[in-house]
Parts: structure tokens; sequence; C-alpha cells
């Protein structure tokens, strides 16, 4: 858990980071990701050495790319704060939140040379967003003709069983022994996206820490009424 309990009516809940399993085993496949996990598996074969994986938040694309990334040996970086192209390794790079360089010129042009050389070395390039390239309203022309016939690989929204598997997978990163019968209880109760389920996690383990009390329907129904006042958490939302 992500904070040791102790004694007592009300406990001091530390922020402790939680330490979320990464790698390709905890990747949970579903019908919502599985073409975006072969098209990550199909790297050799990227059209012009490109791929863009987007997705809403949560959705489980930088869990993607690490694995990718692992894999290749690839260099991360993080949008908007990119080095000059002649400092990366250009054979494999992954650029984080690349849809950040919009609007920002100095970043625009630091995407557009990297873009540049590591295709040009015959390299990969996977860049990582909530929209597809053609939305990010890149003003330098010469990088939006380049990530505008960039091939996007997307990741939808989960349906039930994703949903129940990402909440287990969440309780287990933040070791939360959190019953079977609870996770069935919330995927019809909760909004229904992969932000939502960090965020029920998260608050489910706060209010956890800071009353001393076990994580359960009880205290499950408290954190959504809390999230959205007026919803009855008994209805099929």
């Amino acid at each position: 858990m992500t904070a040791a309990r102790a004694p007592g009516p009300e406990q001091l809940a530390l922020d402790l980071p939680v330490r979320a399993a990464t790698g390709r085993q905890a990747f949970l496949v579903a019908p919502a990701n599985e073409e975006a996990l072969a098209r990550i598996d199909g790297w050799r074969d990227w059209p012009e050495g490109k791929l863009a994986l987007a997705g809403p938040p949560g959705a489980g694309k930088s869990h993607l790319a690490a694995v990718w990334a692992s894999e290749t040996g690839a260099t991360v970086l993080i949008a908007p704060a990119l080095p000059d192209a002649g400092a990366v390794e250009p054979r494999a790079v992954v650029v984080e939140k690349a849809d950040r360089v919009a609007g920002d010129s100095r970043a625009e042009e630091r995407l557009f040379h990297l873009h540049n050389r590591v295709l040009a070395e015959g390299g990969r390039l996977l860049l990582v967003a909530r929209e597809a390239p053609a939305r990010w309203s890149t003003a330098l022309p010469d990088l939006a003709s380049r990530l505008a016939a960039t091939q996007v690989a997307r990741i939808g929204p989960p349906d039930d069983a994703l949903l129940a598997a990402v909440l287990v997978k969440l309780f287990e990163d933040r070791q939360i022994a959190a019953p079977p019968a609870l996770v069935t209880w919330l995927v019809p109760r909760m909004e229904r996206s992969f932000a939502a389920a960090e965020r029920l996690v998260a608050a489910l383990d706060a209010r956890a820490l800071a009353t001393g009390r076990r994580v359960g329907q009880k205290l499950a129904r408290e954190v959504l009424e809390d999230a959205a006042p007026g919803v009855d958490p008994e209805g099929e939302t």
C-alpha cells in the first residue's frame, strides 16, 4: 500500500510513490488495445519507420511504449523538453506527450529535426499522445506534413472486462487486496474511463489510509457519492 497503517481513528496519509507494474506481462490485452499491441509488436514494418500511439489518459499508452522501449533499447524523451536531435541515438526513440510540442516553436523545430534524423538513419520513432498527430495544431508546416503522414495506432475506451482488469491492477500496484466482488460492484457504477479508474483507486486508498478502514463496498460507496453528489451508487450508471 502507499503508506503503512497505524492504530487509531485517523491515519497520517503519507504521499509515497506507487510502484506500478509496467512489464509486458502486466499489460492487460483486450479488444480496446489489441490492435495497438499488434502494431507495436510489428515495429520492424512500420511505414517509414514511425508510428503514433494515441489514446485517452490512463489507457496504457506509456506502459505499452515502455514495453517497446525495453525490448528495443529505445531512448525515451518527454515533450516539449526535447534535446537537440544530434544528441539522441537515432536507432529507436520514444517521444512521450508528443502533442505538447504544438504551439511551442522551439519544441516543434526539435521534433522536426529528430523525426528527420531518426528516419534518415533507418531508426524507429514512436510518438505517444492523447490524439492522432493530425489533430495537434502544429504551426511548423514541414512538421505538420510529416505528422499527418504518420500511421496511427489507437487505444479505445475500455469494455467491462478490461475496466475490471484495470481496477485489479491498480489495486495491486498499491498493494490493496480488493475483493473480486468489490471490483464487480464498482464497474457498472463508476465513470467508464481509464483515468476515472486511476482516480477512484487513489481516492479509495487515501480514504482508507486516512480513516484506518479497509477497502470495501461501504467505503467505495462513500467515495463514489463524494465524487458525484446526488448520484445513487446503487444504480447502474
